[in-house]
């Protein structure tokens, strides 16, 4: 297990919300940071504090991604027509590991980084080994026919914590997924709100 989906429960605390609405979060029990000194009274964050606690949680929710790789993403965002910000989402939404966590093949977004990495995920009928892979409007995704009767793929699907988005079209009987359209972000279902303006706000400092 890497350290990135090692410390997604650490991401929770730092942030004091369950960011991927899981029943096991530790934000449940207890809203505090992790560490000896996690229950200090905080102050007031600064404009730039605010700006990054957004960035760090968006960042940390699409499987903690390396910042030169979120950056990247954001460069990639301020060039595209449109808002920025709104352009930012689309781009982490049409990450294939974002699109197999979204369609249910797996339980959670660490767990579809490790599920594509080892070969599972066929897109448009060629395997796709790389997480970050960038999907196109109309593009099929498919979990390969060995591993579709693994117990965790068919658990996931059941799932009754998260429901699949209308950008998709998913087939859990076939355990494919079609990709209708780059989503906004009042179409992402995220358990809390995300703040990409702050992000856009951070990156232009």
């Amino acid at each position: 297990m890497t350290k990135r989906s090692e410390a997604k429960y650490k991401i929770d605390r730092r942030m004091g919300q369950n960011i991927w609405g899981r029943p096991k979060s530790p934000v449940n029990r207890r809203e505090y940071g992790p560490g000896q000194h996690g229950q200090r009274r905080k102050g007031k964050l600064s404009d730039f504090g605010v700006q990054l606690r957004a960035k760090q949680k968006l960042k940390g929710y699409y499987a903690n991604i390396s910042e030169r790789q979120f950056h990247g993403i954001y460069v990639e965002a301020s060039r595209l027509k449109g808002d920025t910000g709104e352009n930012l989402i689309g781009l982490l939404e049409r990450r294939l590991d974002a699109v197999v966590y979204r369609a249910k093949f797996v339980s959670t977004i660490f767990a579809a980084r490790q599920f594509i990495n080892h070969g599972h995920i066929k897109v448009n009928g060629r395997k796709v080994n790389i997480s970050s892979y960038q999907l196109k409007v109309g593009d099929v995704i498919e979990v390969k026919e060995a591993s579709k009767q693994l117990a965790h793929v068919l658990e996931a699907s059941q799932l009754g914590e998260r429901d699949t988005p209308d950008y998709l079209e998913v087939d859990h009987g076939k355990m494919t997924a079609k990709y209708i359209r780059i989503p906004g972000l009042s179409d992402v279902p995220f358990p809390v709100q995300m703040e990409p303006h702050l992000v856009v706000e951070f990156y232009s400092r």
